[in-house]
């Protein structure tokens, strides 16, 4: 759901940082590592223990390395072997984060909170199993409402506004992001459904 507009506009102001990482011998596997190690560490260290808004800046502001990566890798050149590498950490990015909240929900008494966080999480891992399981059997499955990036924004404002104190800012914006989500996962296996319609499989 990020347009081409927003993509393109985005990569022509991280392009040149990825450049020039590039030219000072950094690697996107070794920036993909680093992000993905900082995001991980820093959810899991400050959600749950009631950090909301450091929980929330540290693991936006290492996420967003994952922008930096790809800068890099269209700088570099990408391999077969950092797409994997960067899908892989996408996943226990994404596991992090969903089961830090859940974490702090249970603690705090907060069932709903964390049954949506469940219900994100497994969604989360099903939409983009869908779209990896679509392109090794020859189909594509891009596309919906709640993209990586959509579902990662949903869920840190949530967890941003509830630390600046506003009351069942996670449990609403993550119950909306598991309508969007399950909303994304129907879209994406409509889309496989037609290619393999269309291919006579």
């Amino acid at each position: 759901m990020f347009n081409t507009f927003a993509r393109a506009f985005v990569a022509r102001l991280i392009d040149p940082l990825g450049v020039a990482l590039v030219k000072v011998g950094l690697t996107p596997n070794a920036v993909t590592l680093l992000g993905t190690v900082g995001a991980v560490s820093s959810a899991l260290l400050f959600l749950p223990r009631g950090m909301l808004l450091a929980g929330t800046f540290t693991v936006w502001a290492f996420v967003m390395l994952d922008l930096v990566d790809g800068a890099m890798a269209r700088a570099a050149g990408t391999t077969r072997f950092g797409a994997v590498l960067d899908a892989t950490c996408d996943r226990l990015v994404d596991g992090a984060l969903f089961a830090a909240i859940t974490w702090w929900a249970f603690a705090t008494g907060r069932p709903r909170a964390a049954a949506a966080a469940l219900v994100c999480l497994v969604l989360a891992q099903v939409i983009s199993y869908v779209k990896a399981r679509a392109e090794a059997s020859g189909f594509s499955a891009q596309g919906g409402v709640a993209e990586r990036a959509e579902r990662l924004a949903i869920a840190l404002i949530g967890t941003g506004l509830q630390g600046l104190g506003v009351p069942y800012a996670v449990e609403v914006s993550l119950w909306l992001l598991a309508l969007l989500s399950l909303l994304t996962l129907v879209q994406r296996i409509r889309v496989v459904v037609e290619a393999a319609r269309n291919a006579g499989s």
